[in-house]
């Protein structure tokens, strides 16, 4: 009997299933809404009417399944499986997420961050080619990450590595505040807010001609997408504005290569889709800021499997959990 593994990418306001084969093939998807009501009293309960109605649905036998993986926003024990300070779904309070669903649909079940699932992604069928030294950086509404270093998650002592958001980048007096309480981090200057929020910053001493500035100076509401489309068409505040973005992404991306020398760093996330105009300035910024061996042998590459990397990567801690490593 073929064997299969099933994924959750839990977030905010969607939660993804995938059921997939022990090489990574996803077989079939869906997606539920996110009912955080209630503090998201009903999130784990609908976890498990969800997988069980699929299940019986296509009447598949849970002994074909090695067992569960779930990726989650908020602290996660990946020991006891449970989940505290998911501010997004109202978890303020610790949940023993993995016990209700072992117990509500019988299979075994193991959790870890969600940045960390969607570098096990990328990492296992994705750009990262299933080699073991691999580094995720997700670009979205803020920034993420996640290691990989010799086949394995670096969790660190308080399970707070791999946050890539929060490497400092800018040291100035003027760096931008983070929400973490200190000030300069990635996040704040590349994420697809910290864009926007440099680019007004930049549009105060500009004085050329450029439709971004103008919008800006409008007070237009702009996002990173209309950024990087102008300065793809020419537009030259635009240009110097993704030009400092890809700097600094530049910089953290030569610190991390520097440190562990991966096999490649992985840019993803919603601002990655500028694609090969954005990596390929980062990647000159990263030869700067990195010595030769480092250069020649680590590569910064954009994400490939978009929104399907959490639940692969989900899938793949079943399976390692289960003692069947193919990822």
């Amino acid at each position: 009997m073929t064997k299969k593994i099933i994924g959750i990418d839990l977030g905010g306001t969607t939660i993804k299933f995938g059921i997939l084969t022990t090489a990574g093939e996803v077989q079939d998807k869906w997606a539920i809404d996110t009912n955080i009501i209630g503090n998201g009293k009903m999130i784990v309960p609908d976890i498990i009417q969800s997988i069980n109605h699929r299940l019986e649905l296509y009447k598949l036998d849970k002994a074909e399944f090695l067992g569960i993986g779930m990726g989650s926003p908020g602290s996660v024990d990946i020991v006891n499986n449970t989940v505290i300070g998911a501010y997004n779904l109202g978890w303020e309070t610790l949940q023993e997420v993995g016990a209700a669903i072992e117990a509500g649909v019988g299979l075994p079940f193991t959790i870890d961050n969600d940045a960390n699932v969607a570098a096990l992604g990328e990492r296992w069928v994705g750009a990262g080619e299933n080699n073991p030294d691999v580094i995720f950086m997700t670009l979205g509404t803020g920034v993420g990450g996640g290691i990989v270093a010799s086949g394995n998650l670096i969790h660190g002592t308080a399970g707070a590595a791999g946050e890539i958001g929060h490497v400092t980048v800018d040291i100035s007096e003027t760096a931008f505040e983070c929400t973490c309480g200190k000030s300069g981090c990635l996040e704040t200057v590349a994420s697809a807010t910290g864009i926007v929020r440099l680019a007004r910053k930049f549009a105060e001493e500009y004085e050329g001609q450029s439709d971004i500035k103008a919008a800006i100076d409008n007070g237009d509401a702009i996002s990173a997408k209309d950024i990087f489309v102008s300065a793809q068409a020419g537009d030259v505040f635009a240009n110097t504005v993704v030009d400092q973005v890809s700097q600094y992404l530049g910089l953290a991306a030569g610190n991390l290569g520097n440190t562990l020398n991966p096999d490649a760093i992985v840019i993803g996330g919603g601002v990655s889709a500028a694609g090969e105009f954005l990596r390929s300035r980062i990647e000159s910024y990263f030869n700067t800021y990195t010595f030769p061996q480092v250069r020649n042998s680590t590569k910064i590459k954009i994400a490939e499997l978009g929104n399907d990397a959490g639940i692969i990567g989900a899938a793949s801690l079943a399976l390692k959990f289960s003692g069947n490593e193919g990822a």
